[in-house]
């Protein structure tokens, strides 16, 4: 079978997004130098590939069964796999591999030492009790046995996951492995070894790339109207920085209830303040109530995904009039809304180089376990800004250089990461 026809067979259904499609993935790995087909195998296939059947008890004494995934795709560069923990009725073992894949690239493209993983468990988090979650996690980790550890595969929060979900990972490694070892998940509490700066990592993230792009454009960030889709973890944190520190102009932001829009700008600060106090963002003042569809084709400078995948579709691709899409989520533009959107000339931040935040305040966080020593959050913010800056004037001079998309550019530099890796190694 020659290569277009392995990658067909193992990416097809994984593919998410344009980094881990049949057709991107091979024009953009044939362009590279020494690459040849025999390599397409290795960075096609996963490692390890793993499902587990759950059986818990609930609170009323029946026993329910999940099924949980973890998959290790590739860590030819050295160190532990990596990458978050999903809870979501849709999860699936071809999106979680689609998903690893895109772990791999995004800690290549941006230089830390990590392969590429991810993992879930098919479920819906809202119908079980807290207690009931406990008891899926720590069975969960259970099941995942020694595939997981602070050399193998360190997880981390991901969508309906967060720091008291990594605390019952840690918890229950830390019982079943007689080893106390804080290094074998991230997105902690603080109290028990998380990072400063860790929870605000991937939304910061998103801001710092995004600004440094319309810098390059010649558009100064103040000045733009942001459309951000998301109002959790990443969103929410995206819509703060930029308006209380870029002094950008957030217009519209959505929930899966809806969304509100002010084409004047919304107080964001104000809107983080009413959602913690009434738990929606429906009724707030001097807001337009819009649903998410009709939200995401307003009038705006930049649009956001900060979401699910999937949501930057052809109809939204075809009618935005952003001048910049930005990948806050995993893959959350489609294959053929990514076509129409370069066949426009909007400007695509890729998901691996506008939401590694998370990922590279994970690694710190993992350092400082590992060595019991921690960083102030100034510190850490530092850092973060220092590798994603990096990562993304490497991107945006290869885009240059080779007259392509980001996306083309972000993959091309980690598929050569990757793959002298890969050389180097004798493989």
């Amino acid at each position: 079978m020659n290569a277009a026809g392995i990658l067909s067979k193992n990416l097809d259904e994984s593919s998410l997004s344009s980094e881990t499609s049949t057709e991107f993935l091979f024009s953009v790995a044939k362009k590279i130098p020494g690459f040849n087909d025999s390599m397409i195998d290795i960075i096609t296939h996963s490692k390890r590939e793993i499902i587990v059947e759950i059986p818990i008890r609930r609170d009323n004494g029946e026993v329910s069964v999940f099924r949980g995934y973890r998959v290790q795709h590739n860590n030819s560069r050295g160190g532990p796999f990596k990458g978050g923990i999903r809870y979501h009725h849709d999860v699936n073992l071809a999106e979680v591999r689609g998903l690893a894949i895109l772990m791999t690239w995004k800690a290549a493209l941006v230089r830390i030492p990590f392969g590429g993983a991810k993992g879930g468990i098919s479920c819906d988090p809202k119908k079980l009790s807290a207690t009931e979650l406990e008891r899926l996690t720590r069975a969960y980790v259970e099941h995942l046995g020694d595939n997981i550890g602070p050399y193998n595969d360190v997880p981390a929060p991901d969508v309906n996951t967060n720091a008291q979900v990594m605390a019952w990972i840690f918890d229950e490694y830390a019982k079943s492995h007689n080893n106390c070892s804080l290094a074998v998940v991230t997105g902690k509490p603080l109290e028990i070894g998380g990072s400063q700066g860790r929870e605000e990592a991937t939304g910061r993230g998103v801001v710092i790339v995004t600004c440094e792009l319309l810098k390059d454009l010649g558009l100064n960030p103040a000045e733009q109207r942001f459309i951000i889709q998301g109002f959790g973890n990443v969103g929410s944190h995206a819509a703060r920085i930029l308006h209380e520190e870029i002094q950008g102009k957030v217009i519209g932001i959505s929930t899966v209830e809806g969304a509100v829009f002010n084409k004047k700008g919304l107080d964001v600060t104000a809107l983080h303040k009413f959602q913690h106090e009434y738990g929606t963002v429906r009724g707030f003042p001097d807001a337009e109530w819009l649903t998410n569809d009709e939200m995401m084709i307003q009038d705006c400078d930049v649009l956001i995904p900060a979401a699910l995948a999937g949501s930057v579709d052809e109809k939204v691709a075809s009618q935005t009039s952003a001048k910049v899409v930005v990948e806050a989520a995993n893959a959350p533009v489609t294959i053929e809304a990514d076509k129409i959107l370069n066949a426009r000339k909007i400007h695509i931040i890729p998901g691996i180089l506008a939401n590694p935040g998370g990922v590279i305040v994970s690694y710190f966080e993992w350092v400082q376990n590992l060595q019991q020593l921690y960083w102030p959050r100034e510190e850490v913010i530092g850092k973060l800004e220092t590798l994603l800056v990096d990562a993304y004037k490497r991107t945006y001079k290869s885009s240059v250089e080779n007259n392509c998309s980001l996306r083309e550019a972000a993959l091309r530099i980690a598929l050569v990461e990757v793959i002298k890796s890969i050389q180097l190694r004798g493989f």
